[in-house]
């Protein structure tokens, strides 16, 4: 009886799961496996929150394993070592995974499959880094191209999607390493683990009667509207499939009852690509996870000053939007995109702090923090990406609150301290007279800072900074 091992990593669903599909329709016993690499969850760039969430997404993937007369093993080490032994144990002949794209997960699948019949199907983008290249054959480095070429090749409908499996034969009495849920059961998510509630937060989404979907293009940068999907920590542990997000956001393009609604959709498929832009950069330029992707941009000069780092990761800046944003990150494991987008940008430009510094900061703390889209949002923030924004375009916090925060009613929520500042002073609380911030409850410099930097101070301070880098990266 053939024996094979479905190596769980990225995927933890079901339904459109290529690998598992293929293991099934290749052997007649199929093992789930599940393989704690100590060197990813012991590592500096994994918080507690995100590997709550993969151990909850292990235990709502177990119930649904049960449910099809199966289970998920558990086991802890290398994994090389580890699926040697468990071949031998079981008798498996083969292994079958999703496969991924991050220079880590490259160099380890490099190193088990020199060592064991390892099949890596579909992958944990729609779109593999070596299938949509340029006409010569090199990668697309701007995003807009590389949009139009992966439209032209993903026409995807329902038929593409391979379906949840009636059942999966699994023997019995395989030990574990450990106890799914016994590990960081005590940590409190926003978000519900598992394929179900992925599958429950996509339907919400795109739903026919009143879909955020169809507003997103108009509402996705409003930090005061819950008009985002909320799916990417789902994509990020393959809860639910990038391809199955994509289809969903093509046939809301073709069910839009008018152009705007069209618009908002096409809005979200977008972003999906530029997931699979950034996942297509880091497995072309596996480099950019430590450095700039612009040579003339690697030598700047950060100041990098240790307290204003420790203000801007607790929420203490004296800027609202940008404290608003992080301490939602801290309380949450989760941010806005928009908040991303600001608080980023005030570290470095306003801050002339390490963009690296931050990237590592987000990926320890972020839920869906993911090596390809945390590092190319953060270099296309610091403009020392492929593709990136320009250097020179800086964010005034002041003006980001104003735009996607009128009311102040984000700031509101996540600083209690602005909870009676008047909207006139919420994005700017230092120019409240004295007697508005006596009866506002909120001293500033006591219960609220001062802004640690003067923006024009700090624009006019990075522009030289990064001129000068680029002088240099010249010579």
């Amino acid at each position: 009886m053939t024996k094979a091992i479905w190596w769980v990593r990225r995927d933890l669903r079901l339904k459109d799961n290529q690998a598992l599909s293929e293991a099934i329709s290749s052997a007649k016993v199929v093992i789930p496996v599940f393989i704690s690499d100590p060197k990813l969850v012991n590592s500096s760039r994994v918080g507690r929150k995100r590997l709550a969430f993969l151990y909850q997404g292990l235990q709502a993937l177990n119930s649904e394993l049960k449910e099809k007369r199966s289970n998920l093993v558990l086991r802890e080490g290398q994994p090389v070592e580890v699926l040697k032994q468990l071949m031998a144990e079981i008798g498996a002949t083969v292994v079958f995974a999703e496969a991924d794209f991050s220079p880590f997960a490259c160099q380890r699948d490099d190193q088990v499959s020199r060592e064991i019949p390892l099949k890596l199907i579909g992958g944990s983008s729609i779109s593999h880094p070596e299938a949509l290249l340029k006409k010569d054959g090199t990668p697309y480095l701007v995003y807009s191209p590389f949009m139009r070429a992966w439209k032209s090749m993903y026409k995807l409908d329902s038929s593409q999607l391979f379906p949840v499996p009636e059942s999966i034969s699994t023997p019995t009495g395989l030990e574990n390493d450990f106890e799914i849920g016994a590990r960081h059961s005590d940590t409190q998510l926003d978000f519900r683990a598992g394929e179900s509630a992925a599958q429950e937060a996509l339907a919400k989404f795109i739903s026919a009667a009143n879909g955020d979907i169809y507003r997103y293009a108009e509402g996705r940068n409003r930090l005061d509207l819950e008009f985002t999907a909320r799916l990417s920590p789902y994509l990020r542990f393959g809860m639910i499939s990038a391809q199955e997000c994509a289809f969903a956001a093509q046939e809301a393009m073709r069910r839009a009852p008018d152009e705007a609604s069209r618009e908002g959709a096409e809005t979200w498929l977008n972003e999906l690509i530029w997931r699979e832009f950034y996942i297509s950069i880091l497995y072309h330029f596996p480099k950019v996870i430590n450095e700039s992707f612009r040579s003339d941009l690697r030598n700047i000069h950060w100041i990098n000053d240790r307290d204003q780092y420790s203000a801007w990761q607790e929420g203490r800046t004296g800027y609202p939007v940008v404290d608003a944003s992080m301490r939602q990150l801290l309380a949450t494991g989760w941010m806005h995109n928009r908040g991303r987008m600001i608080s980023a940008s005030f570290l470095v430009k306003d801050l002339a702090i390490d963009w690296r510094w931050g990237e590592k900061f987000f990926m320890h703390h972020l839920i869906d923090g993911d090596p390809a889209a945390n590092n190319g949002g953060w270099q296309w923030t610091a403009g020392t990406g492929t593709d990136a924004t320009p250097y020179f375009r800086i964010f005034n916090p002041i003006l980001q609150g104003k735009k996607f925060d009128p009311q102040g009613r984000f700031i509101k929520k996540w600083l209690p301290e602005l909870s009676a500042v008047p909207t006139k002073y919420i994005h700017s609380p230092w120019k409240m007279p004295a007697a508005v911030q006596e009866s506002s409850e909120c001293i500033i410099g006591q219960d609220y800072p001062q802004p640690i930097v003067d923006h024009a101070f700090a624009r006019d301070r990075i522009l030289e900074i990064y001129k000068t880098a680029r002088q240099t990266g010249r010579e």
